[in-house]
Formats: structure tokens, sequence, C-alpha cells
């Protein structure tokens, strides 16, 4: 397999021009004829959920997912509960905007039981997963560089989150390979293979050296040291044959005008990826 050769499958995840509220980003991809969106709910919630609708369609555009659920771990019952709650509620407005993924960064431990904060995700997703499918969204479990354990989730390696998928239905649950936050693990191959049937998505950046920040240090495709090309044909020998989302979180990229964002994304997506 070679290079991709056409933009069909390329996706703009909204936080990669994070200043651009739904309009500007749908505007923007349709000028330059990217495909496909990733919207983000707080940008959903600042447009109203059926305007987010009414523009991506009008655009033409395509919702590859919605970021983000998850969340779960959480000091007490009665919070965890409200996390439950707020992730049927990103269910439905996945649904409503015409994507069947739910992105899941799962959350960090609320204290130092890192162990029983794996067990409130498994149980935070068994019960949303029924839900999810009555509206038909899939869940996607996304594992986070180890690098955020402590603040973002405790789910770090795509072994973890293939472990807590197959706990569900393929038609319910699956797994986000992100580049950024998987390149450097040992078992990343053999864990692509075992996800086979469970990827929901793939997102791609570049980790850059040395990493300017913690969350805002991704790079744009080819400014950094991640084998992207090796990684998406690993994913597409599994048969997946959906969106690739360029998600960037970087001070820099966002300080720049959003339609150079774009075709320099574009661009390195058809060198790189």
């Amino acid at each position: 397999m070679s290079s991709l050769q056409s933009l069909d499958r390329l996706s703009l995840n909204q936080i990669t021009i994070n200043r651009w509220s739904v309009r500007e980003a749908a505007e923007g991809c349709a000028r330059a004829g990217v495909p496909s969106i990733a919207l983000w709910r707080d940008k959903v919630s600042a447009a109203g959920l059926a305007e987010s609708r009414r523009i991506v369609d009008a655009h033409g555009l395509q919702v590859s997912s919605l970021c983000r659920g998850g969340m779960f771990p959480a000091a007490t019952a009665a919070e965890r509960q409200l996390r439950i709650d707020d992730n049927r509620r990103a269910v439905e407005e996945a649904a409503a905007l015409g994507t069947d993924v739910l992105v899941l960064v799962c959350g960090p431990a609320p204290d130092r039981d890192i162990a029983g904060a794996r067990s409130m995700v498994e149980e935070g997703i068994a019960k949303v997963a029924d839900y999810a499918k009555s509206c038909g969204v899939k869940l996607g479990i996304e594992p986070l560089h180890p690098m955020y354990a402590a603040e973002r989730s405790v789910v770090n390696t795509l072994k973890q989150a293939n472990q807590i998928a197959r706990q569900f239905p393929a038609d319910q649950v699956g797994v986000i390979v992100d580049v950024f936050h998987v390149w450097w693990d040992p078992e990343l191959y053999e864990e692509i293979r075992g996800a086979a049937g469970r990827i929901l998505g793939f997102h791609v950046s570049d980790w850059i050296v040395p990493t300017p920040d913690m969350l805002l240090g991704r790079g744009m495709m080819g400014d950094g040291v991640i084998d992207i090309r090796s990684i998406r044909h690993a994913v597409e020998a599994t048969g997946y044959q959906g969106p690739i989302e360029v998600e960037i979180f970087n001070q820099a990229i966002w300080n720049q005008p959003g339609d150079d964002v774009l075709a320099t994304m574009q661009a390195r997506y058809l060198e790189h990826v």
C-alpha cells in the first residue's frame, strides 16, 4: 500500500483550528474541499445542536465523530451517575449530528486508586452502551498516552482499550487509534491486529522533538518522529476504511490563519499519511 492519493477520507477534527466555530469550520472545510469534520461538544453547544446539524448539512459535510464522552471515574456514586447521564446526552448529540461514533476520553482517577478508576470506566461504559446502540451510536474508547494518566485518562494503551471493548458486542463498543498516543507502544501492531472489526476512528498528528508542551505539543504530520504511514497500513489491514481525522492541539498552529492550516494539513496528509 502506498500514500493516499485523494482527500476523500480526510476529516478536520475541530480542535485543530480551535478558534473556529462550527460555522467557520464548516465554511473552511467547504472552501478547501475537506469532506468530513469531527465536532467538539463545546463548539456544538455554542452554536446549538440543531443549528450545528443544519450547518454541516448545508455545507455537504459528513460528521466523522463527536468528541467527547467519557470522564467516568469520580469520588462518589452520585458524581459517577452525573457523568453517566452526561454521556447519555453526548450519545443523543452524536445521533442528532448524524455521526455514529462518540469518542470516549475515559477520565483520570479521583484519588490514588488507578485500578479502581479503570473499573469505574468499565462500569460507566456498561451503563451507556445499550442506550448508545438504541440511538445508533458506537462508543470509541481512545487510549491516551501515559503522560495523561493523572489528568485525562487511566486507559493508556491500545491493549487496555481492546480488553475493555471486548467485554461488549462489536456493534456497541470499539477503539480509536490516535497515532500521537500509541506510536511508542511495543505491542502496537499486535493490538491493532487484535482490534480488527472494532476500530471506529483513526487520528493523525505528529510527535515533535523536543515536545514543546504536554497538552499543546502535537505537530503537523511530517514534523515529528511518528511513522504514520506504517500505522495507517496496519489499521487498514484490519479492514478499516473510514475517515482519517487530523487532530492537533498546538497553540502555534491555533495562532495561524485557519485556511493556511487547512492547506498545510491537506498537503501533509497526502505526503505523510
